[in-house]
């Protein structure tokens, strides 16, 4: 099914009727302890296809228990025994509409965390920011200087953000370079195919546990404990949320609808997940809103040999567009 079709289908949803099959389908529990067979193989390959054309990722037969275990957490909210019936309920109208953002956050991984390959961060901060505002004259602004009221904010982009350990990171470390370089300003864009782990992101809301790789300094600046001393959580500070645009972007469409172009990407750990010929048009797709000699942060067990992209090697994973 295409992005094209499932618009289509949206946009009928609403002057359509569900069919008798799946009129009975509510947010409601109607079997609480149904029994399921196992997945059939052509269901399998009919989702399997579904998920590589329009996530892109990666979904060979010796995925299936995966994917048939995962896809059972829905089934059994819908009180749904088979996977024949669940399949035909996601792709109706009404299904299109209520469960198949579920069933996309059940299929995609969602694994990050705080300061995750934290080589990068230091690389970021000590090397591809001065080499920015030494080159450009950018993202610097004083009072005194009239031609920096002209000098634009820094642009940084997280790709695959899930619940929003990269961005926050991120934050972290541009607030504290803003301290280092008085007049600094910037804004991250933080995209992710998942709506339930944006909706975590947007909160800003983590475990204690969560939190222990962030630094000790950083932590007691950017990091609210609850006033509820039972509950081991915490929240990032408000100005850190603000600094964080959290959006919801499929990067397999063509069209990706940002207007900013960015002068840094973080796109790590997704690639991986990805075949050779979507890895190529998706990494393409996010440098056409990368600004030239913009750099770009791929997951240390990710490499681009073979790709034509406009990107060439810096550091270990990290890359300057050319041209």
């Amino acid at each position: 099914m295409s992005q094209t079709s499932i618009a289509k289908a949206e946009c009928d949803m609403k002057n359509s009727n569900s069919d008798n099959s799946v009129s009975r389908l509510n947010s409601e529990i109607v079997n609480p302890n149904p029994q399921f067979q196992s997945m059939p193989d052509k269901i399998f390959f009919r989702f399997s296809a579904f998920i590589h054309n329009e996530l892109g990722i990666k979904m060979p037969e010796v995925k299936k228990t995966m994917l048939q275990a995962r896809l059972q957490k829905r089934l059994r909210k819908l009180g749904i025994t088979t996977f024949e019936e669940y399949y035909d309920y996601v792709f109706s109208p009404r299904g299109i509409e209520k469960e198949l953002p579920n069933m996309i956050d059940v299929v995609t991984t969602n694994k990050t965390d705080f300061f995750r390959e934290p080589q990068h961060f230091d690389y970021l901060t000590q090397t591809v920011l001065p080499w920015l505002i030494r080159r450009n004259r950018a993202f610097l602004k004083t009072d005194d200087d009239p031609v920096s009221a002209l000098r634009k904010t820094a642009m940084i982009w997280s790709a695959g953000c899930s619940s929003g350990e990269e961005p926050y990171t991120l934050a972290m470390v541009l607030s504290d370079f803003a301290f280092r370089y008085p007049g600094f300003t910037y804004s991250i864009l933080a995209t992710d195919i998942s709506t339930k782990v944006l909706k975590k992101a947007i909160l800003g809301i983590y475990d204690h546990e969560r939190v222990e790789p962030v630094p000790l300094r950083f932590r007691k600046r950017y990091l609210l404990k609850s006033k509820d001393k039972t509950k081991d959580i915490v929240r990032i500070v408000p100005e850190l949320r603000a600094a964080v645009k959290f959006r919801r972007l499929n990067l397999m469409e063509k069209s990706l609808c940002i207007r900013e172009t960015m002068d840094i990407i973080f796109f790590r750990n997704v690639l991986i997940y990805f075949d050779r010929t979507t890895q190529e048009s998706v990494l393409n797709r996010l440098c056409y809103h990368l600004r030239p000699e913009g750099f770009m942060f791929m997951g240390h067990s990710e490499t681009l040999n073979s790709l034509d992209v406009p990107l060439i090697p810096v550091a270990t994973a990290v890359y300057r567009k050319i041209g």
